[in-house]
Parts: structure tokens; sequence; C-alpha cells
């Protein structure tokens, strides 16, 4: 027997979550069942527990999008007992059983080996936040990051916060976009060289094409930032879109494209390749900072994880929650 994170929805639709014990039989069919160690909360994990289940396909439902931990059973010649793995994406924590619980079986082509300088609590101070965070830095590396600053939306955020601090430790300048004042000291300690208030950038004018100020842009908000911000690029810039936070909607024209040769390269960390997600991770512990990833680190536990699903709704969790499922 084991504790989980059980989401379940009643006759009348209503969801609920709490802890149960629940026995190892309850588990998804999978090649590797891993005694996970800690996960994360993310926006999508909000969802699933929310109101309604968002994401969530079939109930009874154990969220959490992400996991690390030490693999306990295995079919499959790739991974023996404990070996350390890591998993992101492919709609874990949604369609099937995900990360907050202390036992998961998964299929072996989702998991990634632990790369070599990262823990699995660090793995998941990383996360899939962190995850994308990197295949954007990275994508925005192969179109090539022009001079000038580098903007991050939704900056105190999992993604912004780890976006700010790769960039930061790669030499670039960054100017960090946030919608509370209270988190400038925060992002500055990231590696941030600008604080822009959120409202200097929803507030500018809405021509199509503005200053050129940019030299590329992690965007995790979308909707009518964005828009926004594709008219500030500087010529050829790129920017790499990973939330939608702000809306799926895109309020813009295809000016900055035309005119500015702006680049819109959308991020999906779900269903990467497994040589990106290998190459991802050895990034990530190649040059993301340790001292700024624990700067980032808020601890929670299973009992946590219904007062946090709702703060991350309402934009009040800030860096990355690390849930240690066995405390």
């Amino acid at each position: 027997m084991f504790n989980a994170l059980v989401v379940e929805k009643n006759d009348e639709g209503k969801t609920s979550a709490a802890v149960q014990e629940i026995s190892l039989d309850r588990l998804p069919e999978g090649d590797v069942t891993v005694a996970v160690e800690y996960s994360t909360v993310n926006y999508k994990d909000g969802l699933c527990i929310g109101p309604g289940g968002g994401l969530v396909r079939n109930y009874p439902h154990v969220p959490g999008i992400d996991f690390a931990g030490t693999v306990e059973a295995s079919d499959d010649a790739r991974y023996k007992p404990g070996d350390k793995v890591v998993l992101t994406g492919w709609r874990v924590g949604e369609a099937y059983w995900g990360g907050y619980a202390q036992k998961a079986r998964v299929k072996a082509d989702w998991l990634v080996p632990l790369r070599s300088g990262l823990d699995t609590r660090q793995a998941m101070a990383v996360g899939t936040a962190g995850f994308t965070a990197m295949l954007a830095v990275m994508a925005l590396e192969d179109h090539g990051i022009k001079d000038g600053p580098v903007l991050v939306t939704g900056a105190a955020g999992g993604v912004g916060s780890v976006a700010t601090a790769i960039l930061a430790n790669l030499g670039h300048e960054v100017a960090a976009v946030t919608g509370r004042p209270e988190t400038a000291d925060y992002l500055a300690s990231l590696g941030a060289t600008q604080i822009v208030p959120r409202e200097d950038i929803n507030e500018t004018t809405k021509r199509p094409l503005e200053a050129e100020t940019w030299g590329g842009c992690v965007d995790a908000v979308g909707g009518e930032m964005l828009a926004r911000v594709l008219g500030q690029m500087k010529y050829g810039a790129s920017v790499s879109a990973v939330g939608l936070a702000g809306g799926a909607g895109l309020p813009a024209t295809v000016i900055p494209f035309l005119l500015r040769g702006v680049n819109l390269l959308g991020i999906d960390s779900v269903m990467q390749p497994y040589d990106n997600r290998v190459r991802a991770w050895e990034r990530i512990a190649k040059d993301l900072p340790m001292d700024k990833l624990e700067a980032m680190i808020q601890p929670a536990t299973l009992t946590d994880l219904p007062d946090l699903g709702r703060g991350i709704l309402k934009g009040q969790v800030k860096g990355r929650v690390v849930v240690d499922v066995n405390s």
C-alpha cells in the first residue's frame, strides 16, 4: 500500500481531491514501476485538481505531470532497479496517472535517465517548467539570439524563473516581465538585469510595430502579451512561445513577420523525441546554476496540493513548488 493524491468525480460532476492509501494493483499498465520521490506543481496540475477536473480524461485520477524517482521494477532492458529516472510530458497526470503518488507505473519510452550532476529533488525543482524553459532557450539559440536584452514574460512563474536563470547564466542581459512588484528582488537574484512591469508591455500602443527593443523572448503568457511583444522584437529576432495563461488567441497581424522577419517558435514539451529530451536535460545539468535553482524552490507535501492547485491558477505561486511525496 502507498499514498496518492486521488481526484474523484461524483455523479453530479463535482470533483474532490484527497490523499488516499491505495494498492499497487490499481496502477495502470506499463513497463517500469518507479518509487516516486518528488513531483512538482504546474499550471496543468492546477487545472487537473481544480473544480471540474480540467484536463483529466478519466476518474479516479492521480495528477502530477512530472516526477523523479528510482526504478523499482522493469520489464525493459534499458532500466534496472536502482536507476534514477525523470519523466515529463506524455500526458502523464492528465490522461494517465501521474506523479502525485509514492509509486508510478509508466511506459519505458517516456522516461529519461537522470543526468549526472542532478539529484531527484533538483530534477523536480527543474521539472516540466524548467524542461520547457530549456527547450525554449535552445530554440532561440538555434535561430540566433540578437544583440540586446532577452525578454522573459511571466518571469516569476515556473517557466519564467528557470528561463531567466538559464539566460543570465549564459551571459545574456535579461529583462523580466512581472505583474507582481514584490517579486523584483527574487527575479534580480536569478540574474534579471531589468524588471519590466507587466503594464509597460500591455499598455503600449496597439500599432503592429513599435521600437525594436528585444533580441529574443521567452513568452510564458501568450494572448495579448504575446501580440504586443511581437511588435517590439528586433529584426530577425525570435520568440519562443510556451504558455497559454493569457489565452489561446493571438490578436496580432502578420506585419512583424513580414517587415521584421520575426520568428514565432512554438514549444511543446509533451511529446519531445528522446534525443531532444536527453539533450535538454544535459543542458540543464550544465547551464542551470544550482544555487539559483535552490532559490526557486518551495517545498510541499501531498496534503498541500489542493490549496496549491488553486493558488497556481490564481497566479499566486512563485518559482518552483517541489512536492516530497514521501513526507
